[in-house]
């Protein structure tokens, strides 16, 4: 493979775009490069420093805004029981200040420049993240090294912020969306598992985290082979490195030498079909069927999507169509899918009142029947894609979203997949790829999830 040095940096670049977990210390690659009319649109790029952090880019033409997310690579799937809810606390905490900056001033920083700021955690990562203007993404990315390096996690913070976050519990505990989608989650892995367990934890489980046990998790799994900085907008690759090495390694957090730690893996994981339920005082019943999905990376799932889309996935899906359009059952309506490394989920959901819930659950049974007997027409076919192949292009317009889809491709992929190269193989899906996917997937045991009255 050729090779040259990067000029004025040191630093080697080779050609590649495999997950940078493999990538020889100290070199930086060219992952993407898109032209339109021999003019560089996007460049996207990845060094992989010494001690093992990943810095990956996307230069964009023609914007004056640049995204920033450090993705850390441990979930509330990383938790044992006792810690259950620990990575969601740690997220919260890691707002409240580090030695050169107060909540306060952590707020400031970024509302003074007209900033967007949060964090998210999720069952396989957490995120933090942050979308400036172009001239102001130096502070961003020593803002977010700082808070992600040199956190105080004070007895005093953990104390304040456990009320909030029983408060936030209390909250989802409200809201029917988040009851069943956990519901699922329990049935489908069980309810004491990494993988069934809610990310924000228990009442009990969060009231039993102690100052001591975060910070521990804190220094485990906050490191460097463990994380990926993506950075994405009106930028120059080189500079951010020289950037992020500033904010990162001031507290000795990139002195160590270590090689990224690969994407997650593991042997398939079944999920239990059954039924599941639990009363809220609801004017309307909440439902979802699922049944086992497809493992990520996946190569049948280009195909899933197109039958997902079809079912349930917009306004002219056969779902939509027959439920809402045609029969006037419920106002909502659509099917999802997800993954994760070694398992996934593919679901119906549905919101009706409790008079139509039966006839819902006949409707929504009878037409994925047919789906896994018949497959999907050629005209939905062309529907689904050309709604899947809208769906990339356009929910990739700014530069956060760009951040996002290499930071995530980085972290839990192990390729980096350009979007011509995902709109091409969307349009390669055929007929009979479908109609396999879909006879296999919607004819496996069925998991029923009901949140509603009594």
């Amino acid at each position: 493979m050729a090779s040259r040095n990067t000029q004025g940096t040191g630093r080697q670049e080779i050609a590649g775009r495999s997950s940078g977990y493999d990538q020889e210390a100290g070199t930086t690659v060219t992952l993407e490069q898109t032209e339109v009319n021999g003019a560089v649109t996007s460049l996207v790029r990845r060094t992989v420093h010494p001690s093992g952090l990943r810095i990956v880019t996307e230069q964009m033409a023609g914007v004056r805004s640049a995204a920033i997310g450090v993705f850390i690579g441990v979930g509330s799937r990383d938790e044992t029981e006792p810690q259950h809810g620990c990575s969601h606390f740690l997220e919260h905490l890691l707002f409240k200040g580090t030695p050169s900056r107060t909540a306060l001033e952590i707020s400031n920083s970024m509302d003074r420049v007209g900033g967007e700021f949060n964090a998210y955690t999720a069952k396989e990562y957490t995120c933090f993240h942050a979308r400036v203007l172009d001239a102001d993404l130096p502070l961003a990315v020593d803002v977010v090294g700082d808070m992600v390096t040199s956190s105080l996690l004070t007895a005093d913070d953990v104390e304040a912020e456990r009320d909030v976050i029983l408060d936030e519990i209390a909250m989802h505990d409200d809201d029917p969306d988040d009851v069943i989608h956990n519901l699922v989650a329990e049935q489908a892995w069980g309810a004491t598992t990494p993988l069934g367990r809610g990310i924000a934890g228990t009442e009990a489980s969060i009231s039993a985290l102690d100052r001591e046990s975060i910070h521990g998790f804190y220094r485990e799994h906050y490191v460097a082979p463990r994380m990926v900085v993506s950075v994405a907008g009106n930028l120059d690759h080189d500079t951010v490195v020289t950037m992020v090495e500033k904010a990162f390694g001031g507290s000795g957090f990139l002195d160590a030498r270590a090689a990224p730690r690969p994407p997650r893996d593991g042997e398939p994981l079944g999920v239990a079909p059954g039924e599941v339920s639990t009363q809220r005082p609801l004017e309307q019943v909440n439902l979802i069927v699922a049944r086992e999905g497809l493992r990520r990376g996946d190569e049948r799932r280009f195909a899933f999507e197109v039958v997902n889309t079809a079912v349930g996935g917009s306004t002219s899906s056969r779902l939509f169509q027959e439920i809402r359009e045609h029969r006037g059952l419920a106002y909502s309506v659509f099917s999802y899918a997800y993954s994760h490394a070694e398992t996934g989920l593919f679901g119906v959901q549905v919101g009706a009142l409790p008079s139509k819930v039966e006839e819902v659950l006949e409707v929504v049974r009878s037409e994925l029947a047919a789906v896994a007997r018949d497959g999907i027409t050629a005209d939905e076919i062309e529907l689904a894609k050309g709604q899947l192949r809208g769906g990339l292009v356009l929910g990739l317009e700014d530069s956060a979203a760009r951040m996002s889809r290499i930071g995530r491709a980085e972290l839990v992929h192990r390729e980096l997949y350009s979007i011509d190269e995902v709109l091409e193989r969307i349009d390669a899906v055929t007929a009979e790829e479908c109609r396999e996917i879909a006879a296999e997937i919607l004819t496996r045991p069925e998991i029923l999830a009901v949140v509603g009255p009594a």
